[in-house]
């Protein structure tokens, strides 16, 4: 079964109403040992880096993350708390992911990085079987991971960042595909099926 992981952060709500509507079956938990027996976990997260670290120790949830073998997607701040430091707070991440998480340069960039944009896929990806390149996402950040070599789709805000990545069985975007209509659907049924 398909696993919300639930460490008191918001978006929980949409991406359970999206999987509802798509007739995806899911759980929403904070359980350690529900989480372990899950086929896929979703990170999702809206806030800030220090305080989402605090509560995925507080909830023993940390250590699973670093050593759990089945595919994983971060959204939004779920994706850079897969990355391996954040500049939101100065905090040690995952790691499962190459790279820092900047802070947007507010002389160059849109801070925060909010609406509807487009991404330009680089590589192939499961996540984006049958989306369109002219499809459009929900971003809503303020802080962004740079590009990398596991960098499978990147968006621009002033200078090219990180909007999908994945390495071995986690995965990770920057935009919000429980925001994103038909093709944000399409996407998290694209990762409850890989």
């Amino acid at each position: 079964m398909l696993t919300i992981i639930d460490y008191n952060l918001g978006s929980i709500d949409k991406v359970a109403e999206v999987l509802t509507i798509s007739d995806i079956k899911f759980r929403i938990t904070k359980n350690e040992t529900d989480i372990i027996g899950s086929e896929k976990l979703i990170l999702p997260g809206t806030e800030e880096a220090l305080s989402a670290v605090k509560k995925l120790h507080l909830l023993n949830l940390f250590t699973v993350l670093r050593i759990v073998k089945k595919p994983v997607l971060g959204i939004g701040l779920g994706m850079q708390l897969l990355s391996e430091f954040s500049r939101e707070g100065d905090v040690a991440c995952l790691g499962k992911f190459t790279g820092t998480v900047e802070k947007f340069d507010t002389a160059i960039s849109k801070v925060p990085f909010s609406g509807n944009y487009k991404i330009r896929i680089e590589k192939n990806s499961k996540l984006f079987k049958d989306i369109d390149d002219t499809a459009e996402f929900s971003f809503r950040n303020s802080f962004y991971l740079p590009l990398n070599e596991n960098s499978t789709a990147y968006a621009i805000n002033g200078v090219n960042f990180a909007a999908a990545i994945e390495k071995d069985n986690f995965y990770g975007v920057q935009f919000h595909p429980e925001e994103s209509g038909k093709d944000g659907q399409t996407l998290l049924r694209n990762f409850s099926e890989l």
